[in-house]
């Protein structure tokens, strides 16, 4: 059975920091697009960040640009997200997902989620 289990979560105030990990089981995603996303309350799910199978190449939303980074360690089977300069507006909670077999939002598999709270 496969699963992604994201950790990391939590909460901060405006300006801090927190990496957010994605451990997958059950197949190796080393070959797979990864990505994160988020849903704030009354909104939709948005996509925050992806990253190909070897890290060569990574995107970001604009609102993120400059303060987030995706990374991955395949030999762990782990995606991270490293957030820092967060703000009020980045509470959410944020999902990882794994092999990307579409459009950007077409993942085969999606984690339950971890709350980040940005106090202001």
């Amino acid at each position: 059975q496969v699963q992604l289990v994201e950790s990391g979560g939590g909460l901060v105030q405006a300006g801090g920091s927190l990496r957010l990990s994605c451990a997958a089981s059950g197949r190796t995603f080393s070959g797979d697009t990864m990505g994160w996303f988020r849903q704030a309350p009354g909104k939709e799910r948005e996509f925050v960040s992806e990253i190909n199978w070897s890290g060569s190449r990574t995107d970001y939303a604009d609102f993120v640009k400059g303060r987030f980074t995706i990374s991955r360690n395949n030999a762990e089977n782990t995606l991270y997200l490293q957030m820092n300069s967060l703000k009020p507006e980045d509470t959410a909670v944020y999902y990882c997902a794994a092999g990307r077999v579409g459009d950007r939002y077409d993942y085969a598999y999606w984690g339950q989620g971890t709350q980040v709270t940005v106090s202001s």
